[in-house]
């Protein structure tokens, strides 16, 4: 593994690369709280099938920075995205596998959908990742409604500074909250949490869970993205959902699939048990799985 940034318009963002530059690329993507260590037992085993991966670290984590103080601190899912291609233009990767869940989960759905043209394939946590920020007043069920407290706490200023002053404890309780049949040691947290010490990670953070329930603006320049998304596009990209049949923060996966409509090429839903909300790290084996096979095909 090696360590670099690429300058996009708006971000110096760092990033991990395994693997020859000759090999097709795969992008892994994480969520919050979480950084590139999710993948440290996905991306050496697809170095070693050829491919080259590049392992980025998110708006508000490690070491990616904003170019200008003026520019908006934006968690939104338009900014996620938007960064996403942004480099891949940088790197000169014309199309990649996608593989990404949480935050990063929705940077690689919005890439799918809006970009389909860069997407080789979609390994995506928890299925269709696109907020609808519209739907987002409707009350959901109470079962549902407790696991989304912390979201609920972040919209107020108590939260904000609870994330400020807490962000290591938090981010711990989360990890425990989210994948409870998972038993993670400590210094595995440790490892991850020294990214959310990024000067931007609390207005980063605090900024995506307002605007997705469309309580703070959204950055102006990012406009024509957010209304295209919208629009709920669908995904015509070949996809592989995995859900952990144990996470602690989704809705249960149903009998049904509700996302399927959202997929117009092939597509497939794969239920893990046992695994929680941190897929690529619970289940590395069922994540290089899921690329290989659509990546074969």
């Amino acid at each position: 593994m090696n360590f670099f940034s690429a300058r996009t318009a708006t971000l110096e963002i760092a990033y991990e690369a395994y693997g020859d530059e000759t090999g097709g690329a795969v992008i892994l993507l994480h969520g919050f709280p979480y950084d590139p260590r999710c993948f440290d037992a996905v991306a050496p085993e697809l170095a070693r099938l050829g491919y080259r991966v590049i392992v980025p670290y998110l708006r508000g984590y490690g070491a990616t920075r904003f170019l200008s103080p003026a520019t908006m601190r934006s968690g939104q899912q338009a900014a996620l995205g938007r960064d996403l291609v942004d480099l891949m233009d940088a790197l000169g990767i014309g199309q990649a596998a996608l593989m990404g869940y949480d935050w990063g989960g929705r940077a690689a759905c919005i890439a799918a959908a809006l970009w389909p043209e860069r997407v080789r394939c979609l390994v995506t946590g928890n299925g269709y990742n696109i907020q609808d920020i519209a739907g987002s007043v409707l009350p959901l069920a109470p079962e549902m409604e407790h696991r989304l407290w912390y979201q609920y706490y972040f919209h107020g200023p108590r939260g904000r500074d609870g994330l400020a002053a807490n962000r290591f404890e938090l981010g711990h309780l989360l990890w425990r909250l989210w994948s409870p049949t998972w038993r993670f040691e400590d210094s595995d947290y440790a490892r991850t949490a020294v990214s959310f010490e990024n000067p931007d990670f609390v207005d980063v953070v605090i900024h995506s869970y307002r605007h997705r329930f469309g309580y703070a603006p959204g950055d102006p320049a990012l406009e024509e993205v957010e209304a295209a998304l919208a629009r709920r596009p669908a995904i015509a990209v070949p996809a592989i959902a995995l859900f952990g049949a144990d996470d602690g923060v989704a809705s249960k996966p149903s009998e049904d699939d509700p996302d399927a409509a959202k997929f117009t090429a092939r597509y497939e839903r794969r239920i893990l048990a046992g695994i929680g909300h941190n897929i690529p790290q619970e289940a590395p084996a069922a994540t290089v799985a899921a690329l290989v096979d659509l990546l074969a095909g």
